[in-house]
């Protein structure tokens, strides 16, 4: 049996990497803030 979770690092990069949220305002935001770290 298979189990639940199967990672594929293309897809989790896709759907959460940085250029995910480079298509969002989330950077912009953070930037603006003055977060030393942009993104994890």
């Amino acid at each position: 049996m298979k189990r639940t979770y199967q990672p594929n690092n293309r897809k989790k990069a896709k759907k959460h990497g940085f250029f995910a949220r480079v298509e969002t305002n989330i950077l912009n935001k953070r930037r603006k803030k003055g977060r030393k770290e942009l993104v994890k």
